[in-house]
């Protein structure tokens, strides 16, 4: 017999996934419409691209996870995790309006590395709020360990920032941000269903069906790019189901990469770019002073496609180690 549960599930996830695509394409022309365009760097010819695409996979998201809601109360009859499923699209939500804000200042007038945490710190109050009364976290290779009143007031805001902050590091290439956050996603969901936490399996596969209908867009050559708007909410998407899905371990090993690129930036006192520099032939070389792992991928494959496709497929090996270690 079918589980109607995996039915729904299914059923939420291809919606998702079909609205995303058609407000990608609607955004696509507003952007264009608004001026909200922005030169891609690694191709010879720049041409202009529409930015900030990442608000169509914010509003899919968030409709999602209101769609599952919705098949929850009136169709399941439960309201189990009916607050916690609020607070999450609330979160994503606000992640992304200060991701857009970033992008529009961003592009306008610029916006000081110092003060791009700032404007983020907003993003983890929902969740901090929400788990006041949650004072335990388990941690690799101690168990579960009591935080007491650190645990919301200082550790789970500071994994929503950094985890906002540092997906929002590793960009730049088409089809980059949105690949990293889909395969991340995917093994997050992966894990947490093992861990019984289904209706968090479910918002990661609700975003990861977001993910790969914007790609289909994103993906090199770029027709739209993602802004910060997708970087914030998808970061702080992910290190809220680390840290409320009890899976700060795969969280961190799945995050390496952007730890990577935190180091390799800061001695670059931030003040590099993730781009390449385009050549007549199609190809791409890397700045002589390597800044960035996206550097690395340009100097191995000299090529954008190229480097997007290594650090892809680094990505799914950490995946795969951390399905493994489970």
């Amino acid at each position: 017999m079918v589980d109607t549960g995996l039915i729904l599930a299914g059923a939420i996830i291809v919606t998702t996934a079909i609205i995303t695509l058609f407000l990608t394409k609607l955004w696509m022309r507003a952007a264009r419409s608004f001026g909200l365009v922005g030169k891609d760097m690694n191709k010879w010819d720049k041409k202009d691209v529409p930015e900030a695409g990442g608000v169509a996979v914010v509003f899919s998201i968030v409709f999602g996870v209101l769609f599952f809601v919705f098949f929850k109360i009136f169709l399941l009859q439960t309201e189990t995790h009916f607050v916690e499923l609020f607070a999450i699209a609330l979160t994503v939500l606000l992640a992304g309006f200060l991701g857009f804000i970033d992008d529009i200042l961003g592009w306008k007038k610029g916006l000081k590395q110092w003060q791009k945490p700032l404007l983020t710190i907003p993003i983890a109050i929902p969740l901090a709020v929400l788990n006041a009364g949650n004072l335990t976290l388990r941690i690799p290779f101690f168990g579960v360990v009591d935080f007491g009143l650190i645990l919301p007031l200082l550790i789970i805001p500071a994994a929503i920032v950094g985890s906002a902050n540092g997906f929002n590091m590793l960009a730049g290439l088409n089809g980059l941000e949105a690949g990293m956050g889909a395969i991340i996603l995917c093994a997050l969901s992966i894990i947490l269903y093992i861990n019984q936490q289904s209706w968090l399996a479910l918002v990661a596969m609700i975003a990861v069906a977001t993910l790969f209908s914007f790609l289909l867009f994103n993906k090199y050559p770029a027709k739209v790019f993602p802004g910060n708007s997708l970087t914030y909410a998808i970061g702080a998407l992910i290190g809220l189901l680390a840290v409320v899905g009890d899976a700060a371990g795969a969280g961190l090993v799945l995050f390496a990469p952007y730890f990577v690129e935190l180091v390799i930036k800061a001695r670059h006192k931030f003040k590099t770019e993730c781009f390449g520099i385009p050549q007549k032939d199609g190809t791409l070389r890397s700045p002589e002073k390597i800044s960035s792992l996206t550097h690395v991928g340009i100097k191995v494959f000299r090529s954008e496609r190229g480097a997007v496709l290594g650090l892809l497929s680094m990505e799914v090996i950490l995946a795969i180690i951390v399905l493994i270690l489970l």
